[in-house]
């Protein structure tokens, strides 16, 4: 648990570094499948932009509620949506990004992660850093999640030719 929104955003910040490495590819690499059996499960670089940032959106959208108001009406649904659907929401959510343009996906890939992390600092603490129930879904919509999906990653960025 973490009791300063520096150390947070700090720690959110490093642990998001290796993913930069993707807006590094080229187009054509963008959509190259993993290995299906292997750690990146079929997955393309696209798809884990989508996986990975498209969650990150989410959390934007939360902060930016709570910048405003004492609750994240995001939080909740999206709650909601995965007891109903489970996995069918990031299957939902690589369909909609397949079908976006790679300029859309490298821009998205290049602004989420600062705009989350400046709307945070807008947040007040109590809303997000002292709740311990939405630090919690900050923490697992990114640095639980980034660390999770290395395996994916380096996965990619193998299939990609990537040093």
């Amino acid at each position: 648990m973490y009791t300063q929104a520096m150390e947070f955003l700090e720690d959110e910040r490093d642990a998001w570094r290796p993913y930069e490495a993707l807006a590094d590819l080229p187009d054509e690499a963008l959509d190259r499948p993993t290995d299906p059996v292997g750690p990146g499960h079929g997955w393309t670089a696209r798809d884990l932009i989508a996986h990975m940032v498209g969650w990150m959106e989410l959390a934007l959208e939360a902060a930016r509620e709570l910048a405003v108001r004492e609750t994240a009406e995001t939080f909740a649904r999206v709650g909601r949506e995965w007891d109903a659907k489970g996995d069918a929401v990031n299957e939902e959510l690589h369909a909609a990004w397949r079908l976006l343009p790679a300029d859309e996906v490298r821009r998205r890939l290049g602004s989420v992660p600062g705009e989350l992390r400046g709307t945070l600092t807008v947040v007040p603490e109590a809303r997000w850093l002292k709740d311990a129930r939405n630090q919690a879904l900050f923490a697992e919509y990114t640095v639980d999640h980034y660390t999770e999906h290395l395996p994916e990653l380096r996965a990619v960025l193998e299939a990609s030719g990537a040093p």
